[in-house]
């Protein structure tokens, strides 16, 4: 296993480095170096007007890299960092435009891995850690996932075991006392608005712009398609059931092959980018997500299948048998 040390100096040599963190793995750069942090950008494939979001090892260091902190900002970081939120801010002069994508506005936050923050720590700055696969793929939830995606293009995955949340953190833009939330995520609108006393609903179209709010996104190489129950359950052609996996909830519907998840939706964020690697790996004709229940409860895990059944790099055709 490779020490933290050592991930350490491979930072401050501008290398690249596999991060766990408890809502997914980050592919780790030196926030300050633009050679290191255009490694990032070209080994994703990642567009380079697209964001990234910097890792701190705690609020403290938020005055190293925004600037015109609002108060509510710095409760926000109180009650939720270490924690599964990115908050939105001016940044400060000298912030890479790599980093902002070019934007006067930088994403912050402080991971609850103790890994990540270790290596924050003896780092002691920021580190640019968007998500250790290729552009728009699905996320790693485990260092092997982080492996698979790049295999030999990547020296250096620190393991942290499989990630607990599982899916990307809250993105809200505190800059002004209108919260607004960029990206759903473990932080929920009511959590906000119980500290804050307002929060704007989810913006379909994030100004500014931020990390993973692209229409698809999370996305398997099979073709992949949200569904009703019933729809699954009553389609009669079995040559299109024999071709087609499920990812549903709590059981999986009769003759189906897939991946049954939990009903709960904490449990369901947590194993579902596991599920949709797994699925995809098989080489199916497409892949069905059963629709999940429309409550708030839900909003984030709709926000990734959602994305997710977007893609735009299966090149196969859609299968007669769905209408």
């Amino acid at each position: 296993m490779t020490a933290i040390s050592d991930a350490v100096a491979a930072l401050r040599r501008g290398e690249l480095v596999g991060m766990p963190t408890e809502t997914v793995y980050g592919l780790a750069a030196d926030a300050r170096n633009p050679a290191a942090i255009a490694r990032i950008f070209a080994l994703k494939g990642r567009p380079a007007e697209h964001p990234v979001i910097v890792h701190l090892s705690s609020a403290e260091q938020m005055r190293a890299w925004a600037k015109d902190i609002p108060e509510h900002a710095w409760q926000l970081a109180k009650q939720f960092w270490p924690g599964p939120m990115t908050l939105i801010l001016h940044k400060q002069r000298g912030v890479l435009d790599l980093i902002t994508g070019g934007q006067d506005s930088v994403g912050l936050r402080v991971p609850n891995h103790p890994m990540a923050l270790k290596l924050l720590a003896q780092f002691d700055d920021g580190l640019a850690a968007p998500s250790a696969n290729r552009f728009g793929h699905i996320s790693p939830t485990t260092a092997q996932h982080v492996r698979d995606e790049f295999g030999a293009q990547l020296d250096i995955i620190l393991d942290g075991g499989a990630a607990q949340i599982g899916i990307e953190s809250s993105i809200i833009d505190a800059r002004t006392s209108d919260l607004r939330i960029l990206r759903p995520g473990a932080i929920t609108a009511a959590q906000i608005m119980h500290l804050a006393g307002h929060v704007a609903p989810i913006l379909a179209l994030a100004r500014p712009r931020v990390s993973g709010a692209l229409k698809s996104h999370y996305a398997p190489r099979t073709r992949t398609e949200l569904r009703d129950r019933l729809e699954i359950e009553t389609l009669a052609d079995a040559a299109c059931r024999q071709a087609t996996l499920v990812l549903s909830i709590a059981t999986l519907p009769a003759s189906y092959d897939g991946i049954a998840l939990s009903a709960d939706p904490a449990e369901y964020s947590h194993a579902l980018y596991a599920a949709l690697r797994a699925l995809d790996a098989r080489n199916a004709a497409q892949i069905l997500i059963e629709r999940p229940p429309q409550t708030p409860a839900w909003t984030a895990v709709w926000d990734r299948i959602s994305r997710a059944c977007a893609s735009i790099y299966t090149t196969l055709p859609r299968l007669n048998c769905l209408k």
